[in-house]
């Protein structure tokens, strides 16, 4: 599916369809308003409004709202503090989660959170599938995992989609960063052994929307008879490099937009120089073609995505 095909799916108005939208502040929640507005009417309360650890503010938001659907952006992601701060981690990814979802099943909503490739190991070089065994490294990965699992034990009709290495032409991401130090810096030291896919959050966004109008519009049946479509899915760039080969690329593509700019050197460097306090999976590759088949949607490459954002910085 061309990307101009993509971008028509989901753009009309459709009244009478409420959606709660968690996390709008953020760069992927950000991106979400935009396209899940013309679906119906988008509410989008802030942390100070609605503190997912706050589980019966949680329930109340829901039972009063009625939402037809629950799109949960909002996440602790801070992964290496995450180590120190367990707790905090785990009520915002996982309890929260089970509330949501015993939350949208009473109400009879739907609900569409974001995961991330961090609840694998990371071995090996293929493709993750949605079904492979999961074995977080560290604890943002570990409260990830709950909360997909709390979701799933909640009843709730859900769609959990996996992605990785989100970046946008704002808010704080890698792609942002490394820009920043290039300027700064004389030379910069990026991993080289760590794999995936730089994905844009407007392409996850634009996708979001689309499965939510496909399921709106009867894929497989009325929502409450989607039995197999319910569940996980991948959804990451096409194609795949390393943090090093997604910073090389972004520094060229920037260097090409502002000739003579000075721009830092960039060194790659293995995982092992470069030590966290959260360990990272060598193998952040993801399958998508789950989504690919059941939604009919094709991600961008990311290289496409990064020539976007970049001519928008």
């Amino acid at each position: 599916m061309s990307r101009s095909t993509n971008l028509r799916h989901g753009l009309t108005q459709d009244d009478g369809k409420t959606i709660l939208l968690l996390g709008a502040t953020g760069q992927l929640g950000a991106e979400l308003l935009c396209a899940l507005t013309p679906l119906g009417q988008v509410h989008t309360p802030g942390r100070a409004q609605l503190d997912l650890t706050q589980l019966a503010a949680v329930r109340s938001t829901i039972e009063t709202l009625r939402p037809r659907w629950i799109v949960n952006a909002a996440a602790y992601t801070a992964v290496d503090r995450a180590e120190q701060e367990a707790q905090q981690a785990f009520a915002i990814n996982a309890e929260a989660l089970a509330t949501l979802g015993e939350s949208a099943r009473a109400v009879d909503a739907a609900v569409l959170h974001f995961s991330t490739d961090y609840v694998f190991a990371g071995s090996g070089t293929l493709a993750h599938q949605e079904m492979d065994a999961t074995c977080p490294l560290n604890v943002y990965g570990a409260s990830k995992l709950a909360g997909e699992i709390a979701l799933a034990a909640s009843g709730a009709k859900h769609l959990i989609l996996r992605t990785s290495w989100v970046f946008d032409s704002k808010g704080q991401n890698f792609l942002r960063t490394i820009l920043r130090l290039a300027l700064e810096r004389a030379e910069i030291r990026v991993v080289n052994d760590q794999f995936g896919a730089p994905t844009w959050s407007r392409d996850l966004a634009n996708m979001a929307a689309h499965v939510i109008r496909r399921c709106d519009s009867g894929v497989g049946g009325r929502l409450g008879e989607m039995a197999d479509e319910w569940g996980i899915y991948h959804a990451t760039s096409q194609g795949e490099t390393t943090w090093h080969g997604f910073a090389a690329a972004a520094l060229e593509r920037y260097a090409r937009l502002h000739p003579g700019v000075p721009l830092a050197k960039l060194i790659g460097v293995p995982t092992s120089a470069y030590p966290t306090a959260a360990k990272r999976p060598l193998n952040s590759r993801l399958d998508c073609t789950r989504l690919s088949e059941t939604f009919k949607w094709q991600m961008m490459d990311w290289r496409e995505a990064l020539d976007a954002v970049i001519s928008e910085l």
